[in-house]
């Protein structure tokens, strides 16, 4: 992979174990001196789906035969799939330590020798690189930005890829899901709704890539908080229709989370009646009410 001057002048070249050079530095979110050109070879995002409802991410540079596949969870159905598209494993990406995303590193790694990156701070056997908030890396042309998103845990983190041609792309992991969020296992709802709002104002047509299909249930109860959200009610009939035709519902977009989920939307006056009701307790911060949701969420 060739890299301008630019590049060469500000970032530490990482060579990888199929000769591709990634890249690791410290640019600022915004992304500021990235060529405003598509360098992207990404040629498409494949989703495995493993377990009952995990999806294994799979972005391919076709004119190289390679890929990237995020949050391994099971090794087998990523060898089955590369083996049938005739594609080499050269990186893997990783959002957190929780066994159905890393499950499979330790075969994958065996097998195809890929350069892993994962978060800093956590102790993910595998990982041979270690990223945190604000550290930038390119794969296949196309430059990823690290978020540090604790909640649902604390080592938490997401890639999210702006300078490409068609849509910028968010790889997420269990913080922001279709019409929902993760659990929080580790960390605080301050915490975690704090995580969603730096993806929130991320530009509306990002493509979110989440890792599992729990989009239904958690338009369910999405409705139960915000009845009356007609945007809402049009995308329970849309997401219904795919999975119907067995299609996955992903990706979502921020622009539509920003419409439906009600995470997302703490400052919505039905969401904050719905937890009124449910309370019996009148007014509250966003915090307050998104703690509230989750709770409810949780016991649904």
């Amino acid at each position: 992979m060739s890299l301008s001057h630019k590049f060469k002048s500000t970032r530490r070249l990482i060579q990888d174990k199929c000769g591709n050079f990634l890249v690791i530095n410290q640019l600022p979110i915004n992304m500021s001196g990235l060529p405003e050109a598509d360098l992207s070879m990404i040629s498409r995002i494949h989703p495995i789906p493993v377990f009952t409802d995990n999806y294994i991410w799979t972005l391919i540079d076709d004119n190289q035969g390679l890929a990237c596949v995020v949050d391994p969870g099971d090794a087998s159905p990523v060898i089955e799939y590369l083996s049938a598209q005739d594609l080499q494993l050269s990186t893997i990406f990783i959002t957190h330590h929780h066994p159905d995303h890393t499950g499979g590193l330790g075969a994958l790694i065996e097998q195809f020798q890929p350069q892993v990156f994962g978060p800093s701070g956590s102790n993910i056997p595998g990982i041979e690189t270690y990223v945190k908030e604000g550290d930038s890396l390119s794969l296949f042309g196309t430059d990823f930005v690290i978020f540090e998103v604790p909640g649902h845990t604390l080592d938490h983190i997401a890639y999210y890829a702006a300078n490409q041609a068609a849509t910028p792309w968010l790889f997420c992991g269990d913080t922001l899901f279709a019409a929902g969020c993760g659990r929080l296992f580790e960390g605080t709802p301050e915490m975690m709704q704090q995580s969603l709002q730096k993806l929130a104002v991320l530009p509306p047509e990002t493509e979110v890539y989440c890792t599992h299909e729990y989009t239904l249930a958690n338009l369910k109860f999405a409705l139960a908080a915000e009845t009356n959200n007609t945007t809402l009610q049009k995308r329970v009939a849309i997401e219904q229709s795919k999975r119907d035709e067995g299609e996955p519902t992903l990706p979502s977009s921020i622009g539509l989370e920003l419409a439906t989920n009600p995470f997302l939307r703490c400052d919505s006056a039905e969401v904050i009646q719905s937890i009124e009701s449910l309370t019996g307790n009148s007014g509250g911060s966003k915090t307050e009410v998104f703690a509230a949701l989750r709770r409810w969420k949780d016991n649904f």
